[in-house]
């Protein structure tokens, strides 16, 4: 079976693309797309880059008073319940969505939480990994009917932080112990491997998947942080203030390489692959830190179909059942 390398095709887009340059040319008019937390951060200024191409935008959301309150005036975008956290929720706005009869071109699924105090959601389960990815799983699962009708494109949002873990197999639920940021890179590297099974099992079908490091932005993601943590890590000074302003990307650049992900030519026939800055990331070794790059352990089948196989006996779902 072909795969797609993980390496570099030369968009001609870079970090400082913003999600209007990638869709500069590009007619979304009669395509639907999906985006989780679509209404705050990066997953806004996807909403609004989408729809001035001429997509509808339905964001599924935790809050959805507030998601309409952030959407007002964005014609071509609505709103409806969803608590990624709570597979009830999941199961009922996949309900609501397919019995529309309505088919789905673009999933990016962009809604996540980082570095939170060690809690937990639904059956006990650590809530970044099941927030961002078990109940990714289990959306893009419930909704696949209309995803393969639809030929879709599907994202998902993930992030450098894969590196500081892989999936800790012996205890993915951090029964002992917890370390926020390793939780949180175990999440991130649940999202690829999310991708790269995903892609592998529905390219047949003709659904491709990808997913991507957005770069650096400041946005309510880091709403679990303090300013003295961030002080610590280097991000802002004393006061708040971003030490390094040109080493973050503003919200519309943060959103580029998810927008190209999802509508990109350039990405027609492949799929499977973890992207950064507009462009197929290029991998890097297991040891060390690295500004950029992807981590093996990040992009092996081995570990992406057994990953699968966890996530559909903990969610009780797979559309694929039999096939993986």
């Amino acid at each position: 079976m072909s795969t797609t390398p993980q390496h570099k095709i030369g968009s001609g887009f870079g970090a400082t693309s913003t999600a209007d340059d990638v869709l500069r040319g590009i007619d979304l008019t009669g395509r639907l797309a999906i985006v989780t937390g679509g209404y705050s951060g990066l997953g806004l200024e996807t909403t609004r880059a989408l729809t001035r191409a001429g997509a509808h935008v339905v964001v599924p959301a935790r809050r959805p008073g507030t998601a309409r309150e952030a959407l007002h005036g964005i014609e071509g975008a609505e709103t409806d319940a969803l608590d990624l956290g709570d597979l009830d929720s999941v199961r009922a706005f996949a309900e609501r969505f397919l019995a529309s009869g309505r088919t789905v071109d673009l999933v990016i699924d962009n809604a996540g939480i980082m570095a939170c105090p060690k809690s937990r959601v639904g059956p006990g389960w650590e809530a970044q990994f099941a927030t961002n990815h078990l109940g990714h799983f289990a959306l893009v699962n419930r909704l696949w009917p209309a995803i393969e009708a639809g030929g879709a494109r599907v994202v998902s949002v993930s992030s450098r932080g894969h590196q500081f873990s892989g999936i800790r197999w012996d205890d993915v639920h951090w029964r002992g112990g917890y370390d926020k940021w390793e939780a949180y890179g175990q999440a991130k590297t649940a999202n690829v491997l999310f991708a790269v099974h995903l892609d592998r099992l529905a390219r047949d079908a003709g659904v491709r998947a990808f997913a991507l490091h957005p770069g650096a932005i400041i946005t309510p993601l880091q709403r679990h942080l303090s300013q003295q943590e961030m002080f610590e890590r280097g991000w802002v000074d004393e006061n708040g203030v971003p030490l390094n302003p040109e080493g973050f990307k503003t919200p519309q650049q943060g959103a580029a390489t998810q927008v190209w992900a999802a509508t990109s030519p350039l990405l027609d026939g492949l799929g499977g692959v973890y992207l950064e800055d507009c462009d197929i990331a290029e991998p890097v070794p297991e040891e060390g830190a690295h500004p950029s790059g992807v981590k093996p352990w990040a992009t092996d089948p081995g570990q992406a179909a057994r990953l699968w196989a966890l996530s559909a006996e903990l969610t009780g779902v797979d559309a694929f059942a039999g096939r993986s």
